[in-house]
């Protein structure tokens, strides 16, 4: 997915290095199976250095510091650092014993990765429990336990493509998706390379297998940038060429050291000003990682290759000053605190999150990864056992993982409690049974309490599980989507055909349409897209022209225009930004409607705009949480929950120029004077910063009818 405000780019470095006194080369658990007295050290400072880079780079990006807005591009210089050191000592052990032990290797792995990562996994789930959202603490214990068992970032590219959950806040456990891909490549990797040097006897053609595999993962992620953003980013089988290329590096260690001198230094230049270039110039709305991760993929392999000459560049001798691989040497540790802060410490401090604050909360970071190195991180990898002994190695690290799971299980069944109120009325049964459900629907507006009721249906932490049935059947299309499938419902066999049409703002009244379809024997079309308005005009999205949106439009019309319905219910929200800059908001935006529904008036019977609903103060149901007896600071007085009140006014004059009925949902949702509430009777109103709730909107199926039957679309 392409980068937004809610989606952060974590950092993928796993292992921080070792110091002098390791046995192992390179600084990583990439160490002889067999420690002898002979056994030398040998570590790449200048590694640990750019470790100390992409560190810094990363937390500067997650900090909200300008021009560090590409910094997320630390995870790929991880990446193929740690391809290339794994990969040289898995090339070491081959080349010394004509095999490797996959049970040595896991059980380095789990040395070194397990005991920090066990214990901020479980630190953070104490924090979520104490400071984090109500709503979505189930959730983070489900992160957490995708985190101990190395599947968070298939979660995430998952729900990444859930359009109803992309303005929420990140997890506290987010950052460990590229830990998964690390480790889902080294289940793969070192026996691809075991049958390798089985089978394989001439050298250079053992590097054949991953070179494949490093050429098919880059051109899958090439494509899925363009088609799922979020399986892109997070997908292993996108990043895997990023650590293959460190490990076809390793590969060339013995021709790297004969590169003329001159073109490897000026390599090295090239490569870090690459990354460099890159953390600076690429932002939130790079389509990442695609073509644009080859800047500094290569730029992080050319650095190392400067690093590899007989004669090391000024790079290497730069990136090996002390400050550098003292950051180097924490990054690991680093990388695991500074995400978990960022996320939960502004809740317990009871403050907004502002660069200055988050800066203040990296360095408290910095400080827990220098103690937890020295306290957990090297006591375990250098003085305990678990060294000599792989298969306790092993076994340590499935029992910490376990440790996690059972915690997260466990805490999951127990979940905070949220205050509640008094008992209220049941919305959905007394708007039903009424005979004037408008002028009863005001009045439970205007006596709206000031907190949550008992009685509230569904809970809190339900609504926004709750999915109609165009999002459970993919019906509301993505951002990149240009086409709907043929989804119908209510009764399918009519000839009365009724069409739902817009974005999101559309398809939350699904519901209540889908209800009254039941009830007067119509088929319903939904035809609904993310973000794509109502009106023709060409629209800003991820600050590129939503051409999709465009396409889409013209072959949703068409299709109208083959079924000839008797109702078009058409809606869409007012958040939009046009491509060409417009002297006249007004004019130009009517015009844009008129156009679009002058032509849904051509071929419908009738044509109902329902403008966009009033928004409440952010994420209504989160702000719940936090004050659920005091609903009042979750509130917007309605002038300030209008969202755009010149494009909702060009609205209108579009509809009533092409001859469409207006609908205002503004009653639905607002008294006549004051804040809009978020509960009446016993249901939420919102699911989010802008959506009304599945419920709510059902609940109101009695209301729509009724104003139907008021513009004459009904019968008596």
């Amino acid at each position: 997915m392409t980068h937004n405000s809610t989606a952060f780019r974590p950092l993928g470095d796993r292992e921080p290095g070792r110091q002098a006194k390791e046995p192992s080369p390179r600084g990583r658990d990439a160490s002889t199976s067999r420690p002898t007295p002979s056994s030398k050290p040998f570590v790449r400072r200048d590694i640990q250095g750019l470790r100390g880079l992409a560190v810094t780079l990363v937390v500067l990006a997650h900090a909200g510091i300008p021009y560090a807005a590409g910094g997320y591009v630390g995870v790929d210089v991880f990446f193929v650092i740690s391809g290339f050191l794994i990969t040289s000592g898995l090339l070491r052990e081959t080349g010394r014993t004509g095999s490797l032990s996959l049970r040595r290797f896991y059980a380095r792995r789990a040395v070194r990765i397990l005991p920090l990562a066990t214990l901020v996994l479980l630190v953070t789930m104490a924090g979520c429990r104490l400071f984090a959202s109500k709503i979505r603490y189930e959730e983070f214990l489900h992160d957490a336990l995708a985190s101990a068992l190395y599947f968070m970032n298939v979660d995430l590219a998952v729900s990444g493509t859930d359009y109803l959950r992309e303005g929420s806040a990140p997890s506290p456990f987010q950052h460990f998706w590229s830990l998964s891909v690390e480790e889902q490549f080294y289940l793969l990797w070192p026996v691809l390379l075991l049958v390798s040097w089985k089978f394989i006897r001439r050298p250079w053609l053992r590097t054949l297998p991953l070179g494949v595999l490093c050429l098919v993962s880059y051109v899958l992620g090439v494509r899925a940038v363009e088609t799922s953003p979020s399986w892109a980013y997070f997908g292993p089988h996108t990043r895997l060429w990023e650590l293959g290329v460190g490990g076809l590096l390793a590969f060339s260690a013995g021709a790297l050291r004969c590169v003329p001198r001159l073109v490897s230094a000026a390599g090295a230049w090239l490569g870090l000003a690459a990354v460099v270039a890159s953390a600076v110039l690429y932002d939130d709305d790079t389509p990442f990682p695609g073509h644009y991760a080859l800047l500094p993929v290569l730029g992080t392999a050319l650095v190392i290759a400067g690093g590899s000459h007989a004669v090391p560049s000024a790079v290497s001798r730069l990136l090996s000053l002390r400050p550098a691989t003292w950051v180097g040497d924490v990054s690991y540790g680093w990388y695991l605190w500074h995400w978990p802060l960022l996320m939960i410490g502004p809740a317990a401090l009871g403050r907004t999150a502002e660069p200055r604050l988050n800066l203040v909360q990296c360095a408290v970071a910095l400080l827990l990864a220098w103690a937890s190195l020295h306290l957990v991180e090297n006591p375990i990898r250098f003085r305990g056992p678990l060294r000599r002994r792989p298969t306790a190695a092993v076994a340590f690290g499935l029992a910490l993982s376990a440790s996690v799971v059972t915690v997260s299980l466990v805490a999951a069944s127990f979940p905070p409690s949220i205050s509640t109120g008094v008992r209220t009325p049941k919305l959905n049964e007394t708007l039903a049974r009424d005979r004037d459900p408008q002028a009863r629907l005001a009045g439970l507006i205007s006596t709206a309490g000031t907190g949550v009721p008992r009685n509230l249906s569904p809970s809190l932490t339900d609504i926004k599980k709750q999915w109609s049935a165009v999002y459970r059947d993919s019906c509301h299309v993505n951002y990149t989507a240009t086409k709907s499938p043929a989804c119908v419902y209510g009764d399918q066999s009519s000839d009365k055909v009724v069409v739902l049409y817009g974005d999101s703002h559309a398809a939350q009244w699904f519901p209540a349409m889908e209800k009254l379809s039941m009830q007067y024997g119509w088929k319903l079309v939904s035809l609904t897209k993310s973000s794509c308005k109502t009106a023709d005009i060409t629209t800003v999205n991820n600050r590129r022209p939503y051409a999709a949106c465009d396409t889409w439009r013209k072959t949703a019309l068409e299709r109208i225009r083959q079924l000839n319905p008797m109702l078009v219910v058409a809606s869409s929200s007012e958040a939009a930004q046009a491509v060409t800059p417009m002297t006249d908001q007004l004019k130009g935006w009517a015009d844009g409607y008129a156009r679009v529904y002058g032509e849904l008036a051509r071929h419908a019977e009738h044509v109902a705009v329902l403008l966009d609903n009033p928004w409440p103060k952010g994420d209504a149901v989160e702000c719940a949480s936090s004050h659920p007896l005091s609903l009042r600071n979750c509130e917007l007085d309605q002038a300030d929950a209008i969202k755009d009140p010149t494009r909702r006014e060009a609205n209108r004059q579009g509809a009533l120029r092409a001859g469409a009925s207006v609908i205002d949902p503004k009653p639905w949702l607002c008294p006549a004077t004051g804040g809009c509430p978020l509960v009446v009777g016993d249901t939420f109103v919102y699911r989010d910063e802008s959506h009304v709730a599945e419920s709510y909107a059902e609940a109101l199926t009695p209301v729509l009818r009724q104003e139907l039957r008021k513009l004459g679309m009904l019968g008596g």
